[in-house]
């Protein structure tokens, strides 16, 4: 059975994209299998993954309006093991469409169980919105990863996507956990990222990943390679497999498989 992860932010800029990209690449190399979902109506991760629009005619904007099945927007991508379920700035119009409509925030928990059994691990790209499109991905989620950017206003609003996991776990998905916070963008000549990592210590320490069974963590560097490879369409570990910014997200992958966790 598959772990679903939303990897979720109401705050843009803080490697959420980068994060869901080459996690779910990192899986896939790991030999699990592993369907993105992009859920942002940027679409980054899909272009991020090297596709443009007509490359695919049905998104999961299609998904979500009922149109098409999950299965029926699926691409493959340059990984043996990993998918694709791409998006594109139409979805910006979901919220108006259909979020009124009865039992629509179970609407990709419904889907994605159409197709659930054939991965390991679903990863979803959400908006940097606390919108009925991220409600969506949290209802359907067992999981969530919280990135948090390394700089002076990085704790601002984490309160905001805590009380909105605690909402949905208390109305739509009662078994939605915070799988862990994650480190981004950190700089060892920047004393501010310091200072963000030891806060983190400080109040979420149980929560963060750990290399292996050190008390090391895992933390996402700033890194040209992971900066460039979007660009080139490719998740880092295509791009540069032995840059720091890979190693980090192989380090991400490795904990979640090893880390005990019950559904």
């Amino acid at each position: 059975m598959s772990e679903v992860i939303t990897i979720a932010n109401q705050k843009g800029g803080v490697g959420k994209t980068t994060t869901a990209v080459n996690l779910a690449a990192s899986l896939a190399i790991k030999k699990k299998r592993v369907l993105l979902i992009d859920v942002d109506p940027q679409a980054n991760a899909t272009t991020g993954l090297g596709f443009n629009r007509s490359d695919f005619e049905f998104n999961i904007y299609h998904v979500l309006t009922g149109r098409k099945g999950m299965s029926e927007v699926i691409q493959k991508t340059e990984l043996e093991f990993m998918d694709l379920v791409p998006s594109n700035i139409g979805l910006v119009g979901i919220e108006r469409e259909a979020s009124e409509e009865k039992d629509f925030k179970l609407t990709l928990k419904n889907k994605i169980s159409e197709v659930a059994d054939r991965y390991d691990f679903i990863i979803i790209d959400s908006p940097p919105t606390l919108g009925s499109i991220t409600v969506n991905a949290l209802a359907a989620s067992d999981s969530v990863i919280i990135p948090i950017q390394c700089e002076f206003y990085a704790l601002e609003g984490v309160a905001l996507i805590l009380n909105t996991v605690k909402v949905v776990k208390q109305t739509l998905n009662k078994n939605l956990k915070i799988r862990g916070f994650l480190p981004t963008m950190y700089s060892l000549q920047n004393n501010l990222a310091k200072e963000t990592v030891a806060n983190l210590r400080e109040y979420f320490d149980d929560k963060l990943f750990r290399i292996g069974k050190s008390d090391d963590l895992v933390i996402i560097p700033r890194n040209i390679k992971l900066a460039e490879s979007p660009s080139f369409g490719k998740p880092v570990v295509l791009y540069d497999i032995k840059s720091a910014g890979s190693i980090a997200y192989q380090d991400l992958a490795k904990s979640i498989m090893e880390q005990k966790w019950a559904r």
